[in-house]
């Protein structure tokens, strides 16, 4: 028979090795200390109690969020994406979207309920939004997937969320559902390229206005229309390019900001025309000219792309006296009574010129010379000072203040009962003193409409390398390029727009050779926040050794204290 220490100790000794047991549980388990995990890949946030609702308003779900990712407000806060505003490091000027005048939508003050549907926020409705309150950040329009959220495009930032569906525009019959925040909020993951589009793709009041190289169609764009982005090669979202830390974001053309290179993925072994028999050559090019010259020979080759916008034809009625729509046989609006006429192109040849990186804007201060055409962007640079870009070159005609000669800012969506919004009372003179008003210039009580210019670099849409521009849609006489224009000589001019005599020009190809697969170029990784006061689960190889170590300090302890026992 055992004695009854040897009892006690066996019995110790069983404690020891079942409290090592629950211990090893834990471990492995994470489940004391650390979110749900999933392993590799995004974290199923379906699984987070704090996601499950219910959520009475949008700003509840960004309280939800900022549980865990306890500084993703603050730092959206301190973005440009937040703000709306910039500084201009070289000419000092006040700039972002609260600040500048263009030829589409003109300007934002007075018109907030229609324009921050494109904003990171919640309620930005006028000019007294607090910026400062966290909960009002929208981590949603980033973040949720699959359609499951949308912010209504005239709600100041907010999703629809009564039950009475609502119709956007009035009269088109398309419908706004109350948006599931629930399901929304649980379907959260880094943005894609759908996130990013929904305001990007329709800047400017609807698909393809603005940019030329940014639309619908490059939410899972075809090979043949962007190698970097297309499903079928790298699938690049957004973020692969223009991913910063603390929720900034890269590669915004404003001076002073960094900017998103090609050179940063095409370098050293990965350098590129290294494979072509023209290599010397193409690469004594890149001197002069930014790789989207020759990489991206066409904008808006997925759908048309708005080039021209007339506001001084607007106002028009039809026979019942009411405000209409035209449309062409593509089913493209060339003619709104609330906006003027359009002009809509595809498969566009870009404008060419020399940028440095230094980019001048128009706001309401600046005074214009409305005897030429007003240049609403003015990109620096000539010869031998930058590189020749490609640009999406925008005309418009656009009110502007006669007496003071300025462009002016017009009150056009109706926000609240205001009788002076362009929209509602059809009257310039109303609208733009009331829009000057607000924004806190003085208006003249003069105004006409002056020729316009937005130009737009472009950086997406690029091409297979065998669809790239050739030597001789350059180099003669009729060519892409107006070398005279660029600040060549007439000497140079001469030299520029001939191929040597030795190498006569290739002929011309037929038809774009099919696309080939592009080189591999890792993508970059995306910066992504770690979920704060929240421990991530350690390894499982990692885990199970410290589980170990504990299981055998355990006994070893128990056992020692066993045998001093005996001994005494």
């Amino acid at each position: 028979m055992k004695s009854s220490f040897q009892m006690k100790g066996l019995r110790m000794l069983g404690f020891a090795v079942a409290f090592a047991l629950v211990v090893t549980g834990l471990f492995l388990s994470g489940s004391a200390v650390a979110a749900p995990n999933l392993g590799e890949g995004p974290t199923d946030h379906s699984l987070f109690p704090q996601l499950a609702g219910p959520f009475e308003q949008p700003q509840d779900v960004t309280v939800a969020c900022l549980e865990c990712h306890v500084d993703s407000a603050t730092q959206v806060m301190a973005t440009v994406h937040w703000t709306w505003e910039y500084t201009d490091p070289v000419t000092g000027q006040e700039l972002g979207k609260n600040n500048v005048v263009n030829n589409f939508c003109i300007a934002m003050p007075s018109n907030e309920p229609r324009c921050t549907s494109c904003h990171v926020g919640y309620g930005y409705k006028d000019n007294t939004f607090d910026f400062t309150i966290e909960a009002n950040v929208d981590c949603l329009v980033c973040h949720a997937q699959g359609g499951t959220y949308k912010k209504f495009p005239a709600g100041s930032g907010n999703p629809w969320l009564a039950d009475e569906p609502k119709e956007f525009p009035p009269g088109s019959g398309k419908m706004w559902e109350k948006i599931d925040l629930i399901a929304a909020a649980q379907s959260v993951t880094s943005p894609t390229r759908a996130n990013c589009g929904s305001c990007h793709f329709f800047g400017g009041g609807g698909d393809a206005v603005k940019h030329g190289d940014l639309d619908s169609t490059m939410g899972a764009p075809a090979p043949e229309l962007d190698v970097h982005m297309s499903p079928d090669t790298q699938d690049f979202s957004c973020t692969a390019c223009h991913a910063g830390e603390n929720h900034e974001i890269t590669g915004r053309i404003y001076t002073g900001e960094e900017p998103v290179l090609c050179e940063t993925c095409h370098t050293g072994d990965k350098a590129p025309h290294a494979n072509s028999e023209e290599s010397e050559a193409l690469s004594a090019h890149t001197e002069t000219l930014a790789c989207q010259t020759c990489h991206i020979p066409e904008f808006a080759r997925g759908r048309t792309t708005k080039m021209s916008w007339d506001w001084s034809t607007a106002g028009l009625k039809n026979d019942e006296g009411k405000p209409y729509q035209t449309k062409n046989e593509s089913g493209e609006v060339i003619y709104d009574s609330k906006k003027g006429d359009f002009v809509w192109e595809m498969d566009v040849t870009p404008h060419y010129a020399w940028w440095n990186g230094q980019t001048n804007y128009l706001t309401p201060e600046s005074v214009i010379d409305p005897s030429a055409p007003v240049m609403m962007t003015d990109f620096q640079g000539s010869l031998g000072d930058g590189k020749i870009y490609p640009f999406k070159y925008f005309t418009g005609v656009t009110p502007y203040d006669a007496g003071n000669n300025v462009m002016a800012v017009p009150n056009l969506f109706p926000n609240g009962e205001d009788p002076n919004a362009y929209w509602k009372n059809w009257d310039w003179d109303a609208a733009l003193a009331s829009g000057m008003e607000y924004s806190g210039y003085e208006y003249s009580g003069e105004y006409g409409f002056v020729d316009t210019v937005f130009m737009f670099v472009q950086n997406h849409q690029v091409a297979p390398s065998a669809n790239a521009v050739e030597c001789q849609e350059c180099h003669t006489a009729d060519g892409r390029l107006d070398f005279s224009a660029l600040g060549y000589s007439d000497e140079e001019v001469t030299k520029l727009t001939v191929f040597p005599p030795a190498e006569p020009a290739p002929e011309p190809t037929e038809e774009p050779a099919p696309a080939e697969e592009p080189e591999v170029v890792e993508e970059p990784a995306a910066v992504e926040e770690p979920a704060a006061e929240v421990d991530a689960p350690a390894s499982g190889s990692a885990t199970m050794w410290i589980a170990l170590v504990v299981v055998l300090v355990i006994i070893f302890v128990a056992y020692f204290a066993m045998r001093g026992k005996k001994e005494e």
